[in-house]
Parts: structure tokens; C-alpha cells; sequence
């Protein structure tokens, strides 16, 4: 599975307001510029987080965006869910053979528990000083 920019950026949008949850609407411009990502794309993505009664809109001078929920009961898989669609390591799972069936389930189930229990206030809340496991790329 693959989680393409809507879904990265998607969280970062949520990640944001959820840093600043309960101190008002948050502007994409300001999040756009922060992450320097394209604003317009934001707007984009912003849209089905709407219209999935994740996020609302505040209009004016002050305008932007805020969480409708407390960060802590918004999931990522919720996030990933309305922008990505459906958790699925591989298309055409009906069609394999029985052990890789259970092998791809296993798989998806245990993407969709990470997804699900990781919520935007634990994402919020993350030290960016933790030591992170290295990634060792061979060409």
C-alpha cells in the first residue's frame, strides 16, 4: 500500500490544525507556508475533509479552518480513509490463492491498527527529537 501526497499532506493539513486546536481558525496560507507546500493544493484536499465533517470553515478576515473534534478522537485512518479511499495492500484480493488471501489480510489489518489507534493528538504531540530508525537504501 501507498499513501500518495493527498493522503501526506492531507495529515499534515490535520497535524497543523490540530497543533493549534482551540485557539481559532487556522489559514491554509499559514499552514501552506509553514510546510511550504502549494496552497492551491490545499484547497484541494481541504474540500473532502469537509465534506466529511472532519474539518470546518470559518469565513472573514480571521477566517480558516478548525477540527470539529477534539484531536484525540480523530484517527488517522480517518483521515487517509477519505482521502485515500479504502486500506487494501493489493487489488484483486479475491482472486488469490487462499494463503496469500490470509497473507494480505493480515497485512491490511495490521496497516488499518496502526491507522486507527494513532489519533491527530498523538501525531500533534510527537518529539521530533525521538531517535528515529535509520533507513539504509542500497542501489
Amino acid at each position: 500500500m501507498k499513501i500518495s501526497t493527498k493522503g501526506r499532506y492531507g495529515l499534515t493539513i490535520m497535524i497543523a490544525l490540530a497543533k493549534k486546536y482551540g485557539d481559532g481558525p487556522i489559514s491554509l496560507k499559514s499552514i501552506a507556508r509553514e510546510h511550504q507546500l502549494s496552497e492551491h493544493y490545499l484547497e484541494q484536499l481541504i474540500a473532502p475533509l469537509r465534506n466529511a465533517g472532519l474539518v470546518r470553515s470559518v469565513r472573514g478576515a480571521y477566517g480558516g479552518y478548525m477540527l470539529t473534534r477534539n484531536p484525540n478522537q480523530i484517527t488517522s485512518g480517518d483521515v487517509i480513509r477519505v482521502l485515500e479511499g479504502p486500506i487494501s495492500p493489493v487489488e484483486g484480493i479475491e482472486d488469490e490463492e487462499p494463503a496469500k488471501q490470509a497473507l494480505w489480510m493480515r497485512i491490511r489489518d495490521a496497516v488499518k491498527d496502526v491507522l486507527d489507534t494513532t489519533t491527530l493528538y498523538d501525531l500533534a504531540q510527537h518529539d521530533d527529537s525521538e531517535d528515529q530508525e535509520a533507513y539504509m537504501f542500497y542501489i
